[in-house]
């Protein structure tokens, strides 16, 4: 599998997407950890919606970095952007979600929407 690191929206191998190559690691490219293969949790948001899926990763023993192939990645913003036009044929609920109110009484956790 080639991996991939996942910078945030649409960075790929620590390169923007925008026609740029992107290059596997065989090594963490944070710390230079070993790699292992792992099936991880990951949470996806768009449009004040989540979607919570397993995935396999490769992740850094040493800092806990992960790294994704390519098609992942691309399947990744595939659901950014169902979630963010609502097209919800591809999922299910599980439940709910919550934010604490505004009045919450310790001022340090504040709500998210």
């Amino acid at each position: 599998m080639r991996r991939y690191r996942l910078c945030g929206p649409g960075a790929v191998g620590g390169l923007e997407s925008e026609g740029k190559a992107m290059t596997p690691f065989e090594k963490c490219p944070v710390c230079g950890g070993e790699l292992v293969s792992r099936k991880v949790e990951k949470l996806l948001r768009g449009g004040g919606n989540i979607v919570s899926l397993q995935v396999d990763a490769e992740v850094c023993r040493h800092c806990g970095e992960r790294l994704y192939a390519e098609e992942v990645v691309k399947s990744f913003e595939e659901i950014r952007t169902k979630l963010q036009k609502r097209e919800f044929a591809h999922f299910r609920a599980v439940g709910q979600a919550f934010t604490v109110d505004e009045d919450w009484p310790n001022k340090a956790i504040q709500p998210t929407a």
